[in-house]
């Protein structure tokens, strides 16, 4: 026989052949959220895989609401365009640092500054809402200024010698600046008057669409202008040059939604183009409406002179209205169509970055940062951050490729995202929960690549509760056994966090983890005891055969030993047999253990028992009663588990069933009689038993016709003294003038007379 046959028909061969131990499978994808990693990443196949340290710094938040970075004149200093008050604030910090300082260069006459862009002469480009301006700043002053004939103005995009391309919402339109004429244009404020006053500014239309918002612009390897739309989400290319209609460019559509957003937009040299799309009602106003204001800054710390931020923890971010819509990375090939990338639900992704083969999305609204891994082409979780947002990513020193500068929001601050640095990484699952409370085995990890078993730190923690915080234990280190499974000194508890911790000099990657439990033991449970009446018999069925083929399910979930054993007790015929008697049960062991029935029976008065069966796997037993004293008998079922369970650790219990009457005496007819009347006749009868309560009264008229009287004179038959009561109307009497009669009790002894009338 083959083996997979062999271990096909084992799973068949019954429940108790089944270990009583159990696993479970730990996927770091699944289970391991992104703000415990740190140093790891975990990927769409479960497995843990280097990834970015993610370090949230210390420093004043500038304002509320962080929109948009833009790296500032100088190395390590950056821009920040901000809300509610449109400021534009300068950040200066050095790769490294953990803190960094702000000021104020400018606020624009509007709420929110959504895009923010420095050209190679040191001026802003900056783009507001709800005002929809578009504002030109120069050493700390605003040069210039239009409004534009929309709400808001929410990309920027430069295309060389001064130009710069402005995405607007509502309507959704693109608008090509000449920077130079504009900045001539310093007398105020445009009205808006028409195209003729626009183009006197140097603003012309390049383009629009017929969704509400132009979210994001990109520009593509072969010049087109790459564009994502809102409420829609539809992904569009433009022309380089739109030529002479006044109308604008026209565009083609590269890929369509029905409601969503395109939230950001990265073209690569190759020519493809990524699009993060965010299907959700309104993505950009719930950010709007979830971020909170800023905590109070922590004041200076004296360790380290000149910064204004000390190392205090950041105050507890505020808690945001619950996205519940999913996201999507989309790539679009230079020829060919759009594919969807990954998805992932309760996830709103902002802007992307890449790194090598990576791809790099930030997102919330649990401050997630993921991935995706082009060479693999699989999804990636990175480490995430305190914040509910992070809003915005840029690569932060040339010198360092992998290092990247991130912009989070509520609360509101700056974080470093390093993927190229040494140092320790750890991961940490979230509650996971066994079935039910039990001991923990060894956590085993079947496959490490780039690195070894010894270089792993693996730690437990559990609790016997469900609660996320309250009723752990301390983490418990795992002590590694020569056979690759780590293990700890009695561990118990009915939830449990993993965490593994790493010091990797290259690459590697850990494989899912399997966690090893014995659950706890239960005594087996009688659901059903039943005793049949007095002489009748059970002929057992025989056994159904086995079947001639396998199916997956009957491999995956073999059935229950005692499911099949009712299934033909239910099918066995039922014979009458004097002084026969069968009882049936039915029991349950929550865990699955294989277990044995001993019947027993005592008589009132005495002590001994007598055992009837003893260690049975049957559920149910067969016993004569003939050779019985007559009285009332005790009767109880000893359950105990059995193999495969250690016999150390076998638990039983003893049932107490149902009483059990033994009677070989025939009832007593106290009064009996007939009486013809004028339309019928009545016959009566009296009876008493000592021990069972009386059944009914079997009559045979001497012309053939038999009756039967099951209820009692007094309308409920419950004693061991009854009066039964037939009236017979005289048509159906008609030729008879005798009867015998038979009182029954109910262990089916009678007593039978004749009466005349």
């Amino acid at each position: 026989m083959s083996r997979p046959l062999l271990l096909a028909c084992l799973a068949l061969t019954g429940h108790a052949a089944e270990p009583l131990s159990r696993k479970l499978e730990v996927d770091f994808h699944r289970d391991v959220p992104s703000r415990r990693l740190q140093g790891l990443a975990t990927r769409a196949d479960g497995r843990l895989v280097p990834g970015p340290v993610f370090t949230d710094l210390r420093g004043p938040a500038p304002a509320p609401l962080l929109w948009t970075l833009e790296p500032g004149a100088t190395p390590g200093t950056w821009l920040l365009g901000t809300g509610p008050d449109g400021a534009i604030h300068e950040v200066t910090l050095g790769a490294g640092a953990d803190a960094f300082t702000t000021r104020e260069v400018v606020r624009l006459p509007d709420a929110q500054v959504l895009a923010l862009h420095r050209t190679a002469a040191g001026t802003l480009v900056a783009g507001t809402s709800p005002g929809g301006l578009l504002c030109l700043v120069r050493e700390g002053r605003i040069l210039a200024r239009v409004r534009l004939p929309a709400d808001s103005v929410l990309d920027l995009l430069p295309l060389g010698e001064g130009i710069v391309l402005a995405a607007t919402g509502n309507p959704g339109r693109i608008y090509r600046v000449d920077l130079a004429r504009l900045a001539e244009s310093s007398g105020g404020e445009a009205e808006v008057t028409g195209s003729a006053a626009l183009a006197a500014r140097g603003v012309t239309l390049f383009g629009q669409i017929r969704d509400r918002n132009v979210r994001r612009l990109a520009r593509l390897a072969d010049g087109r202008i790459a564009a994502g739309s809102a409420p829609r989400g539809n992904l569009y290319a433009f022309p380089a040059e739109p030529g002479p209609n006044p109308e604008g460019a026209t565009p083609r559509l590269l890929f369509e939604n029905s409601e969503g957003e395109v939230t950001d937009l990265l073209a690569m040299p190759e020519g493809d183009l990524f699009a993060t799309v965010v299907f959700s009602p309104s993505s950009l106003e719930a950010r709007l409406a979830s971020s909170a204001p800023p905590a109070a800054s922590p004041g200076p710390n004296p360790a380290r002179p000149g910064a204004e931020a000390a190392r205090e923890p950041l105050p507890p971010p505020a808690t945001p209205v619950r996205f519940t819509g999913r996201s999507a990375l989309v790539r679009v090939p230079p020829r060919g169509l759009p594919e969807v990338l990954s998805t992932r639900s309760n996830l709103a992704l902002y802007r992307l970055a890449r790194h090598g083969d990576l791809i790099l999305a930030a997102g919330g609204d649990q401050g997630e940062l993921v991935g995706y891994d082009l060479g693999e082409r699989l999804s990636l979780t990175f480490a995430g951050s305190a914040s509910a947002q992070v809003n915005h990513l840029r690569a932060a020193d040339p010198a360092r490729p992998g290092l990247f500068l991130a912009l989070r929001n509520n609360a509101p601050g700056l974080a470093w995202v390093d993927l190229a640095t040494a140092g320790p990484r750890s991961a940490e699952t979230r509650r996971l929960e066994l079935p039910g409370p039990g001991r923990f085995g060894a956590v085993r990890l079947p496959r490490l690549t780039g690195v070894t078993a010894g270089d792993l730190r693996v730690e437990l923690r559990t609790s016997l509760g469900s609660d996320e915080t309250e009723g752990w234990g301390d983490w418990t280190p795992l002590r590694l056994d020569p056979d690759g499974g780590w293990r700890g000194e009695e561990l118990h508890g009915r939830s449990f966090r993993l965490r593994l911790s790493l010091e990797p000099a290259g690459p590697f990657s850990l494989d899912r983890a399997t966690v090893f439990h014995l659950p706890q033991n239960r005594r087996p449970q009688l659901q059903e005891f039943r005793l049949l009446p007095p002489g009748l018999d059970l002929l057992p069925a025989a056994e159904s055969p086995a079947p001639a083929t396998t199916t997956l399910s009957q491999v995956l979930q073999p059935p229950r030993e005692e499911a099949r054993g009712r299934a033909n007790l239910s099918s066995s015929p039922i014979v009458a047999v004097p002084g026969a008697r069968v009882a049936t049960w039915t029991l349950l062991d929550p865990d699955g253990d294989a277990f044995t029935a001993t019947f027993s029976l005592r008589r009132d008065g005495e002590s001994e028992w007598r055992d009837v069966v003893v260690g049975t796997r049957e559920p149910f037993v067969r016993f004569q009663t003939s050779h019985l004293p007559e009285g009332t008998y005790e009767t109880r079922l000893r359950v105990s588990e059995a193999a495969p369970r250690p016999a150390a650790e076998r638990l039983s219990h003893t049932f107490g069933t149902d009483e059990l009457v033994v009677d070989h005496t025939p009832p007593e007819i106290l009064a009996a009689e007939a009486v013809r009347g004028a339309d019928s006749v009545v016959i009566t009868v009296r009876g008493r038993d000592r021990l069972s309560l009386l059944e009914g009264l079997e009559l045979v008229f001497n012309h053939g016709l038999r009756e039967s009287v099951r209820q009692p004179a007094d309308g409920i038959r419950d004693g061991r003294e009854e009066t039964f009561v037939l009236e017979l109307p005289l048509e159906r009497a008609a030729g008879a003038n005798a009867v015998e009669i038979s009182l029954l009790d109910a262990a089916g002894n009678t007593a039978a007379r004749r009466l005349r009338f």
